[in-house]
């Protein structure tokens, strides 16, 4: 399986996007809601339709950058907000993404899109892409899924196992407040460079 921008422009096209919950996820919406800087720089990768990217822009945060391998979602961005800067929009591969210095970087979904072969790849241009003292946030699959991904699975001991050499972990735990669909089967971490 090649999880390339074909495969991915092609799941738009046939609105193949179970991942989609059609808003901010919960556990994603009260952490930003405890933000108090609304000028940190933050990146959310693999944003699909960039519900958090909506959320951050409306409730004021001016340094909100997004990359995505498929065009569909960065448009979907543009046509439901106002003023959101094009150029902060960047249609590319995550691991070519040059920018960096990020005070925060927001995961949801887009760790269980990758091919569990990425997932080192994964960790350390993270670790790149954030500065000193920088936070990676969001949450993880705690369960492995039947069938081949993705989405796939995972579970906390890999999770510490590839986070831990580059990341002190703050909180890797149940996430509490799920949607129904994922309660019981999401962890909530906050990673810290």
């Amino acid at each position: 399986m090649n999880l390339n921008k074909e495969f991915w422009e092609n799941r738009y096209k046939n609105e193949d996007t179970g991942w989609d919950i059609g808003n901010i996820s919960t556990p994603l919406r009260e952490y930003i809601t405890q933000l108090t800087n609304k000028n940190l720089k933050i990146l959310i990768p693999g944003a699909g339709r960039g519900h958090e990217a909506i959320y951050l822009h409306e409730h004021g945060f001016t340094n909100v950058y997004v990359i995505d391998i498929a065009e569909q979602p960065l448009e979907y961005i543009l046509n439901h907000t106002s003023n959101f800067p094009k150029e902060h929009l960047i249609q590319d591969d995550f691991f070519n993404l040059q920018i960096a210095d990020f005070d925060l970087i927001l995961e949801q979904t887009f760790f269980c899109a990758l091919h569990p072969s990425s997932r080192n790849k994964y960790v350390t241009t993270m670790y790149r892409l954030l500065k000193k003292k920088g936070k990676l946030v969001g949450l993880l699959f705690n369960f492995d899924f039947v069938k081949k991904g993705p989405p796939f699975g995972g579970n906390l001991e890999e999770y510490k196992s590839i986070f831990l050499p580059l990341f002190t972990i703050k909180i890797l735990e149940k996430a509490s407040n799920s949607i129904l669909p994922r309660a019981g089967k999401e962890l909530f971490f906050i990673f810290e460079k």
